[in-house]
């Protein structure tokens, strides 16, 4: 089991680690949109905040995912419970967050994994 939980911790940093750099990609788009001359006066205010607004909610879910991916390689008991918070947020999020939300789910719920984390 210790080899599983170590995929799932390395598999939710690298997925954290793809949400933060869709935050930085929707920043720079949205943010770069607005400086194009010739646009009506309230368009680039408004892709400024909604490029902000959607960055922000990516990073807010991408550092979650990171922190516990974090704390499941160093085998803390809070990074396995946070893992398994965001596992079940991310069934909503076809097909990879289901997937990776499933093995997780399964392998962090398991009276053996559970028992390793509590030493």
């Amino acid at each position: 089991m210790n080899d599983h939980v170590k995929i799932i911790g390395i598999l939710w940093i690298v997925f954290g680690a793809m949400s933060l750099l869709a935050a930085a990609f929707m920043l720079t788009l949205l943010m770069g949109v607005s400086f194009i001359p010739d646009i009506d006066a309230p368009a680039p205010g408004i892709l400024r905040f909604i490029g902000f607004f959607i960055s922000s909610f990516l990073a807010v879910l991408g550092l979650p995912k990171i922190i516990g991916g974090y704390g499941l390689l160093k085998g803390f008991e809070w990074g396995r419970i946070l893992t398994l918070i965001v596992s079940f947020l991310s069934l909503f999020n076809v097909p990879f967050g289901t997937a990776l939300g499933i093995y997780s789910i399964v392998i962090l719920l398991d009276k053996e994994t559970a028992a390793q984390f509590r030493k």
